[in-house]
């Protein structure tokens, strides 16, 4: 009997089932008493009379014998039920005095410490609570040795910060900050624990309080996210900042988002990751109208940088989006720029990761934004980030520049777009040992030059082209190789009723080997816009880029870009562009191998 298991509630459900049993069985029995105990004769004889006498016998013996089976019935029910019944009361009577012996234990191991130092030695910390005045008051810390920190009370009155998060001890999470009266900030979150257990969360700030800071893990944990803040009539509050990532291991708390507002709150900054392994956490959003974005994180030893938080709409190119957070320093990709007014930069990798990108920056009926700038590749490995796209507005924004590349390998990023009107493309990132340049962005609107490209690496790379210009605005220049590579093909320009834009110049290929770009063709107009020069090519073995076309009417053709000095082609000149523009003149041949470039056609 030492290993039988009882279980209360399953017998007294099977005691149940058998009441209704017995209840169906009674009902059978009386239905066929009847029928079976008072059988009629079949006719007047003697012999259907003694059948009937035998039926009926045999029908009322088999009355008595169901009685006896119902009593016995009756009696195994009770008998489940007192069972079930004893069964839980000792259950009981043993919980009772056990729960008692737990709570007496842990009073006995924790008086000493909640003595001396006001917190237990394993065990939960208290919440704070809304006392009397509104206030929220703080949450208890957790045991010394386990326990999670007790969430900070909620404030009512206006002006009065939320409760402060408790802190963990040892192991275990730091509680929650709670939320802030009207106009006032929320609570901390509390610290995690000692050796394991995340930040607790900041509180929110309520009708233009701020949020409350996350806490901080630190050890093994992450860091709370910030506190986010309730709009306002007025001013919003800003949102709380993310907590730091444990020291070994863990990610960095998301910013709070900012309130809205006449004029908006910050998102909250992101929190770091931890010192060894860990990402940068996200920055929180800005509020409307015109709150900034929050800046990501950055990583330390390996880890990704957070991204920036996007700025709330309104408050023009003045407003920025936040910053995205640096990888980490061995391993790592920068973090993306928020989109704003104006777009936030991508944070850069260190030794080994890519550049984050650029925020795009919004569009709007004033001076439209510039987009953040890509994030530069880590030294040993890593693409640089591509630029964000500049704002549409009355005056268009720039486009970021792309981020460079790697100093071993690694392409450069894509410049951004310009936004409509008027907005000049970003330059191409440039690439350093080995690696292609990143290419141009485009311009929008006339006046403004679309973005070069960048350069390629020293050994081997080619050069990136050179964005297309707009109706009336030239294209940007392609790259240039330096040892091995392929010069960048310029871009061309579009057409414009008054002034076609010129077309950009392509790239140099490389010293000893690589084609150089063509040109980029000018755009018609009234006044038609000169095709790029075709790039040169190097020492060793190349050919000439071709010149670009003149633009109708009256634009030149580019110049033919010569061919390498010893074997290659030279590249063919553009034709001049209706009715009279100039043809451009070919390019020279190698020396041993390769014809001249043809004259383009006037």
């Amino acid at each position: 009997m030492s290993f039988v298991i009882a279980a209360p509630e399953f017998m007294s459900s099977a005691a149940s089932d058998l009441a209704n049993i017995e209840s169906a069985l009674r009902s059978a029995h009386a239905a066929a008493a009847g029928p079976t105990s008072n059988v009629l004769a079949a006719a007047g004889d003697e012999v259907s009379a003694a059948i009937a006498s035998l039926f009926g016998a045999h029908g009322q013996a088999y009355q008595a014998l169901s009685a006896q089976a119902a009593a016995f019935h009756e009696q195994f029910v009770a008998l489940m039920n007192a069972g079930a019944a004893q069964y839980a009361g000792a259950e009981a009577a043993n919980t009772g005095p056990l729960q008692t012996l737990e709570q007496d234990v842990l009073g006995v191991i924790n008086a000493p410490t909640q003595t001396l130092l006001g917190r237990p030695l394993i065990g939960n910390g208290a919440n704070g609570i809304t006392n009397a005045q509104g206030v929220g008051t703080p949450g208890q810390a957790g045991g010394i040795l386990w326990g999670n920190g007790g969430n900070g009370g909620t404030s009512t009155a206006i002006g009065t910060n939320g409760g402060a998060g408790g802190a963990a001890g040892l192991i275990g999470n730091g509680g929650n900050g709670g939320d802030g009266g009207p106009g006032a900030i929320g609570g901390n979150g509390g610290a995690g624990g000692l050796f394991f257990g995340n930040g607790g969360s900041g509180g929110g700030g309520t009708v233009g309080g701020s949020g409350g800071n996350g806490g901080s893990a630190f050890l093994f944990g992450n860091g709370g996210g910030g506190g986010t803040a309730v709009g306002s009539p007025n001013i919003g509050g800003n949102g709380g900042a993310g907590g730091n990532g444990g020291f070994f291991y863990g990610a960095g708390g998301a910013g709070g988002n900012g309130g809205g507002g006449t004029t908006g709150g910050n998102g909250g900054n992101g929190g770091d990751g931890s010192f060894f392994y860990g990402n940068g956490g996200a920055g929180g959003a800005g509020g409307t109208a015109g709150g900034a974005g929050g800046h990501g994180g950055n990583a330390h030893l390996i880890g990704n940088g957070g991204n920036g938080g996007a700025s709330g709409l309104g408050g023009g190119s003045a407003v920025h989006g936040g910053d995205g957070g640096a990888g980490g320093l061995l391993f790592g990709d920068g973090g993306a720029g928020g989109a704003g007014g104006s777009g936030g930069n991508g944070g850069s990798a260190f030794l080994f990761g890519a550049g984050g990108s650029g925020g795009a920056a919004f569009s709007g009926g004033g001076i439209g934004g510039a987009g953040g700038n890509g994030g530069h590749g880590g030294f040993f490995y890593g693409n640089g980030g591509a630029g964000g796209n500049g704002g549409d507005g009355l005056t268009g924004g720039s486009g970021g520049n792309g981020g460079d590349g790697s100093f071993f390998y690694g392409n450069g990023g894509a410049g951004g777009a310009g936004g409509s009107i008027g907005g000049a493309g970003g330059h191409g990132g440039n690439a350093h040992f080995i690696g292609n340049g990143g290419n141009g962005g485009a311009s929008s609107g006339a006046g403004a030059r679309a973005g070069d490209g960048g350069a390629a690496g020293l050994l081997f790379g080619n050069g990136g082209a050179g964005g297309g210009g707009s109706a009336g605005a030239s294209g940007g220049n392609g790259g240039s190789a330096f040892w091995f590579g392929n010069g960048g093909s310029g871009g061309a320009a579009l057409g414009s009723p008054t002034f076609g834009g010129n077309g950009g110049n392509g790239g140099n290929s490389g010293l000893f080997y690589g084609n150089g770009g063509a040109g980029g063709n000018g755009g018609g107009g009234t006044t038609g816009g000169n095709g790029g020069n075709g790039g040169n090519s190097g020492l060793f073995y190349g050919n000439g880029g071709d010149g670009g076309e003149g633009g109708s009417a009256g634009g030149n053709g580019g110049r033919g870009g010569n061919a390498a000095q010893l074997i290659g082609s030279g590249g063919n000149g553009g034709n001049g562009g209706l009715p009279n523009g100039a043809g451009g003149a070919g390019g020279t041949g190698g020396l041993l191998f390769g014809a001249h470039g043809t004259n383009g056609t006037s």
